[in-house]
């Protein structure tokens, strides 16, 4: 089991940037492949990125290749996600996830763990 806490959201202007942060309880966070997802209002759950237990494969939806970036910190039992050159349609509550492999299918059905989300708004 691990329990993840997502924070760093809030409103930016076009073009500014934003980290999240996801910290997971529990001791055993390096075997969990981690993910971040969106949803933005009357929109299904998408995928953003992906990273594997050691970081060393990350992956990204194609909106958002170039601009985010995710890495992890596993003596912190953290997951980031660097945002940059926001633009209005990044708006939506971003939530971490984990699972205990690495896949490159990446169906939110497939990630058994998911923290409470955090509200990215970019203003135009």
């Amino acid at each position: 089991q691990v329990q993840l806490v997502e924070s760093g959201g809030g409103l930016v202007q076009a073009g500014g940037s934003l980290r999240l942060s996801c910290t997971a309880s529990g001791r055993t966070f390096s075997s969990y492949a981690m993910g971040w997802f969106r949803q933005a209002p009357g929109k299904e759950r998408e995928f953003v990125a992906a990273i594997s237990w050691s970081g060393g494969t990350t992956d990204y939806a194609d909106s958002v290749k170039g601009r985010f970036t995710i890495s992890r910190d596993n003596a912190k039992t953290t997951v980031y996600l660097q945002m940059n050159s926001l633009k209005p349609e990044d708006t939506a509550v971003y939530y971490c996830a984990a699972r205990t492999y690495y896949s490159t299918n990446y169906a939110p059905i497939n990630f058994g763990f998911w923290g409470q989300g955090t509200q990215v708004t970019v203003s135009s």
